[in-house]
């Protein structure tokens, strides 16, 4: 007779530790099943960005202000490293000063607390950043710098520890009748269980997924060498580009006008789909990136030229000397046209979460604590 669980977890990326951890906090007996060694997907390729600032004011903003009170209490408990040292969009045409300054006007402080810099300011506190034609910044405390891959890799350990969460790595999951999980690893007895797999959900629900409309997009992203303690960005990094990337700037009433600037002035950074943005681990390697390319436009190759286009770009608002790349990756999640997550139910005991798009980091453990109460009808 195989083992039993209250509920299995299906992939063990951020999505599936972060409903792993909210089922275990409830006090259930988690399982997640996982088909490599370790997850090795869009978790593990990405900023390692906590961004409540690019979510827009209301459910979703909400959302994400309440998934990083809950990584943050993880992150603590766990030991895992963090920087909660905020956000810095930099500004070096008018243009982008003004959507800056009217994103800060329909920022309530008690809710989204931003903090217009003068550029004496900006390079005052931070001094990476080039000074040259800087016209302001937009600094914002809320965001949260992790390492996916420590995170990834580490955070399992403490669930099993903490929670007493098991995890089968290379285990495939190929079917599912409640309470019965089948696997590669033989048949679990499991009456529940959460689909975390991004687009690969599609094996376990081909229906379900056929009619969900998810996108796949695929980006390409850089990391330095480690700086150690010569360079610290000292915040999380945004350059003008981002101002049209993210929803939150939807409403900025200039956002349109400046657009049309950036896509005539940049029309090869607009047809890849790149916004540039940095951060820094704790080792002082800088990630770097990235780019957005969808459906049929994907291709299994990478473009040396979108890197070069997110490298020169970079450089116009940050000092990075001698700066030298030792990785280079892609990675590809699956995002919804307009809806910022995807739930389905496609047969009964199984939900399936996906479709968080570049949210994934930022919205994870706040989407998992609201779907998982919602599925257990609390």
């Amino acid at each position: 007779m195989p083992e039993k669980y209250d509920v299995g977890v299906v992939g063990a990326g951020i999505l599936g530790l972060a409903h792993a951890y909210a089922l275990a906090k409830r006090g259930l007996r988690v399982i997640v099943f996982e088909r490599h060694d370790r997850a090795s997907g869009a978790s593990v390729r990405n900023f390692g960005m906590i961004w409540p600032i690019g979510q827009p004011l209301g459910p979703l903003h909400t959302l994400a202000i309440r998934s990083r009170e809950l990584w943050l209490d993880v992150l603590q408990a766990s030991g895992l490293w963090h920087a909660p040292h905020g956000s810095l969009h930099v500004a070096y045409r008018e243009d982008e000063a003004q959507v800056l300054r009217e994103f800060m006007a329909e920022s309530p402080p008690q809710t989204r607390p931003c903090e217009m810099l003068t550029p004496a300011q900006v390079t005052s506190r931070y001094p990476a950043i080039r000074a040259e034609s800087l016209q302001a910044g937009l600094w914002s405390p809320t965001e949260v710098g992790v390492d996916p891959r420590q995170v990834i890799a580490e955070l399992p350990q403490w669930l099993s520890r903490q929670f007493g969460v098991t995890f089968q790595f290379g285990t495939t999951v190929t079917g599912f009748e409640t309470p019965c999980v089948r696997t590669t690893n033989g048949e679990w007895r499991v009456p529940r269980l959460v689909v975390c797999t991004g687009v690969d959900f599609r094996e376990l629900a081909p229906a379900a997924f056929a009619e969900c409309g998810l996108v796949p997009c695929k980006l390409q992203m850089m990391r330095s060498e480690a700086y150690g303690g010569k360079l610290r960005l000292g915040t999380l990094l945004a350059g003008g580009l981002t101002l049209r990337h993210y929803r939150s700037f939807a409403n900025c009433p200039t956002l349109p006008s400046l657009a049309a600037r950036l896509d005539a002035e940049f029309a090869e950074h607009h047809r890849f789909g790149i916004h540039v943005m940095a951060a820094q681990n704790a080792v002082g390697e800088i990630i770097i990136g990235d780019s957005h390319e969808y459906g049929d436009a994907i291709e299994p190759f990478d473009k040396p030229r979108i890197d070069e286009l997110i490298l020169e770009y970079l450089q116009t608002f940050v000092n990075l000397p001698e700066l030298t790349i030792t990785a280079r990756w892609h990675g590809i999640y699956a995002k919804h046209p307009t809806d910022a997550f995807v739930k389905a139910e496609p047969v009964p005991g199984m939900l399936a979460v996906t479709g968080v798009g570049g949210a994934g980091m930022t919205l994870s453990f706040g989407l998992a604590e609201q779907m998982i109460s919602q599925w257990l009808k609390e």
